[in-house]
């Protein structure tokens, strides 16, 4: 693995436990963290009373970034990977929602629940 791409990888992970941190204080209870499946991988699961999230957590040095941080084609493939896992994590009577998750330095976490309505 290249330098870049370990810098990256350790930043990423960073983000996930920043992410995670701020989800519990909104309520959530984190299920599971980098959940891979062969279609792709699944940053967080969490859940609340009726609900259960899968989110994409994405980081970028400046906020102003954030805006492209996030495309269809990306969220596409965490939706296949939620299909392959969903039964595992969700139970009878839950929603399912996939959501995104922003952070950059200085700005507060934005939460975009339901990113992904196909």
């Amino acid at each position: 693995m290249s330098a870049k791409r370990e810098i990256a990888e350790r930043k990423g992970r960073e983000a996930e436990a920043q992410a995670a941190q701020w989800l519990m204080q909104q309520g959530w209870h984190i299920v599971a963290q980098r959940v891979k499946t062969k279609v792709g991988e699944i940053d967080l699961i969490a859940r609340k009373p009726g609900i259960v999230a899968f989110i994409e957590v994405k980081w970028r040095k400046r906020s102003a970034d954030l805006a492209t941080a996030i495309d269809e084609r990306r969220l596409a493939r965490v939706a296949a990977a939620v299909e392959m896992v969903a039964h595992e994590y969700v139970q009878d009577g839950e929603d399912i929602t996939i959501d995104v998750l922003l952070l950059a330095p200085g700005s507060p976490p934005r939460h975009i629940p339901n990113a992904w309505m196909p």
